[in-house]
């Protein structure tokens, strides 16, 4: 019988103590299989039906967030989500946002003059929603530092003041417990903590479709998609799907199997293994006298000055990050007790 270290074991075989997922997660072998399996077979005439691996993955990803598979669009990318997110508002319309927040979920509004965007600090963004506020937009754990928003106090201010809510869940869906349909939308890429491969993102929009309109549609927004080919596209999907990009075929090749190995460990296992993990990390840096920046229930940790040893750390084969100086570890399951006890070696020479 297989276990959750059996399993992960014998799909992630990492040749250094890789600490960078909330940079980029690694791919099981399984989906290395399959890419390979749909290259090879596109290079001699005869591909596989990556569009069902595009249905396959969308379903797995509404099955991970607990919404109706016909609320989640496919593409690529947050940032273009979040511009069809913002083309959507009306003139003058405010926005709420989170100081600092990624640039794929924040800049989209900025490129509209005619809104009004405003920051405000992480821990005051439920306060901050206001009469007048149409939408607040935030990541669900920041990715610089991995704090996480509070969501269900974010979620009752919008519904007092009437604004909706667009979550980025890149830096969380794969170990957090996140419900999307408590949300307006919610978006996020795969090659992070779905390590999934890059060219992979999810859209998640209300059961009404928010009041977006599809102003990328392209033959795949169709109602029958390969009957939309030629000329305007006569009838769009009645569902999420109108809000399709033309996908990257074979990162959704890859994608299915990295879902589908998630569904199989379970999120909560995954939370509970991660969370493990970081919370030995957090302990080790008080013995070695760091203090990181205050993020509970978190598999991601900032360490404030250290970041300039991202360099030693990458030589002595251990992967984390800089961010603004701070270094930056991130632990999935891919990760041991072994990984982060090497972390704090190094960093105690």
């Amino acid at each position: 019988m297989e276990t959750f270290e059996s399993l992960v074991r014998a799909e992630f075989a990492p040749k250094n103590t890789y600490l960078n997922t909330a940079s980029t997660g690694l791919l099981p072998t399984r989906t290395v299989t399959a890419m390979h399996t749909a290259v090879e077979a596109a290079a001699v005439g005869t591909p596989t039906d990556m569009f069902d691996d595009v249905e396959a993955s969308r379903a797995a990803f509404a099955r991970l967030t607990r919404v109706p598979v016909d609320r989640v669009a496919a593409g690529a990318s947050v940032a273009v989500y979040s511009g069809l997110i913002a083309s959507a508002l009306p003139p003058g319309a405010e926005v709420l946002t989170a100081e600092a927040d990624f640039s794929s979920v924040v800049n989209p509004f900025h490129m509209r003059a005619d809104l009004k965007v405003r920051s405000v600090p992480l821990e005051r963004i439920a306060e901050s929603v206001r009469p007048g506020t149409a939408l607040v937009a935030v990541s669900a754990a920041q990715s610089a530092d991995g704090r996480i928003a509070d969501l269900p106090a974010l979620r009752a201010a919008a519904a007092e003041h009437g604004a909706r809510t667009y979550v980025d869940a890149s830096q969380a869906v794969g170990w957090f417990d996140l419900d999307a349909d408590a949300y307006d939308y919610v978006a996020a890429v795969g090659f992070k903590w779905l390590f999934s491969p890059r060219g992979v993102a999810f859209l998640v929009t209300p059961q009404d479709l928010g009041g977006l309109t599809p102003i990328f549609a392209g033959w795949v927004a169709g109602e029958a998609p390969w009957d939309s080919c030629y000329g305007p596209v006569a009838e769009l999907a009645h569902s999420a799907r109108r809000f399709d990009e033309s996908p990257a075929l074979f990162s959704y090749a890859g994608a299915r199997n990295s879902l589908a190995l998630l569904e199989e460990l379970g999120v909560d296992a995954v939370r509970a293994h991660d969370l493990g993990l970081a919370d030995r990390f957090r302990a080790g840096l008080d013995t070695l006298g760091h203090q990181p920046v205050a993020s509970p229930g978190s598999p991601i940790v900032s360490v404030p000055g250290l970041g300039r040893r991202q360099g030693e750390l990458s030589a002595a084969g251990v992967e984390v990050s800089d961010r603004a100086g701070n270094l930056r570890a991130a632990f999935h399951l891919y990760n041991t007790p072994q990984d982060v006890d090497r972390l704090l070696d190094v960093l105690a020479g």
